[in-house]
């Protein structure tokens, strides 16, 4: 079968379209056919082999994970004999970032487990957009962040995947929501339902005196304590991604604020798919949709792992398989 190989860590020219066996299930998987899939920070991270946390979980040298790609949504083409939940001909989706990678290629092979079938209304090149972006904005927003009715709440990043799922997710709340990305994706933005939006290069939103009872953070690239003087009272600043000393500094100073203070500061330890379901039922609501750059061609991933790099895409960056 086609795949994306990683045999060393550098700039996403290393990556190599090739030739590699097709999987077979073990008992409790299934071989899943993929359709799409979407670029994700694990991906960027992964071929780069940074920050350097990257290299001691999957190989300090070289990568121990050989294809990248964590987002899919596909058809199953084979069960193991343990399967029962699912048949061949189901159509998924699913997040594949816990159980070892493999999105860029043809065919994958999946643990029952974590599986969500695909919602009948969504397209797989739209679907492939939903799992991570979708679950870390629902467990951000909603199981971590407690939002309610009422609130002022801040995204980061706004303008890509999590972003732009996150929004829309918010809705149904009856909050007031301001986000902050790039001016080119302002439009964007607005056009989705932010009632306030700010450049980031010309606006440092923890300097204007705008306090939140929320952030969203995709970007961490600020002082934890400038984070915190951006929260109300009891507010909440929860961190899915960015740099990673910020990260380490919010673990490790933002606990003591939260200890000492009303204020809560912490990184969210992402649980992969779990919330998935929801976000399907969100879909056939039509509460959600996901905003996707693309589809693009298999063989423009290295390409694309680039392009996502660089932080200019609107939503999802998507590519079809087949």
């Amino acid at each position: 079968m086609k795949a994306i190989i990683l045999k060393e860590y550098g700039l996403p020219h290393v990556l190599e379209v090739g030739e590699v066996s097709k999987p077979i299930p073990e008992i409790d998987e299934v071989l899943v056919k993929v359709h799409s899939t979407s670029i994700n920070d694990w991906d960027w991270g992964l071929v780069r082999g940074k920050p350097f946390v990257i290299r001691l979980f999957f190989g300090l040298k070289k990568p121990k994970i050989t294809i990248p790609g964590v987002d899919v949504s596909g058809k199953i083409e084979a069960v193991g004999r343990n399967v029962s939940s699912f048949k061949i001909g189901d159509e998924i989706y699913c997040d594949l970032s816990d159980c070892g990678f493999g999105g860029f290629a043809e065919y994958v092979c999946v643990p029952a487990k974590i599986l969500s079938k695909k919602p009948s209304t969504l397209s797989h090149s739209d679907a492939s957009a939903l799992p991570h972006a979708g679950v870390l904005a629902l467990q951000g927003l909603v199981e971590k962040g407690k939002v309610k009715s009422g609130q002022s709440i801040l995204i980061n990043g706004a303008g890509g995947g999590v972003g732009t799922l996150g929004i829309q997710i918010l809705k149904p709340y009856g909050v007031k929501v301001a986000g902050v990305d790039s001016a080119e994706k302002l439009d964007l933005m607005k056009s989705l339902g932010f009632d306030s939006v700010m450049d980031y290069k010309k606006v440092d939103f923890t300097t204007t005196g705008e306090k939140y009872d929320l952030i969203l953070d995709t970007k961490s690239n600020r002082s934890v304590f400038k984070y915190a003087r951006s929260l109300n009272k009891n507010g909440t600043y929860i961190t899915v991604g960015g740099s990673m000393f910020r990260l380490f500094e919010i673990l490790l100073i933002g606990s003591l604020i939260s200890l000492f203070t009303s204020k809560k500061l912490s990184v969210l330890n992402l649980e992969p798919n779990k919330g998935l379901e929801q976000i399907s039922e969100f879909v056939e609501k039509g509460q959600i949709r996901p905003v996707v750059d693309g589809p693009y061609k298999f063989d423009e991933i290295p390409k694309l792992i680039q392009y996502f790099g660089e932080g200019n895409h609107l939503g999802k960056i998507v590519v079809q398989i087949e």
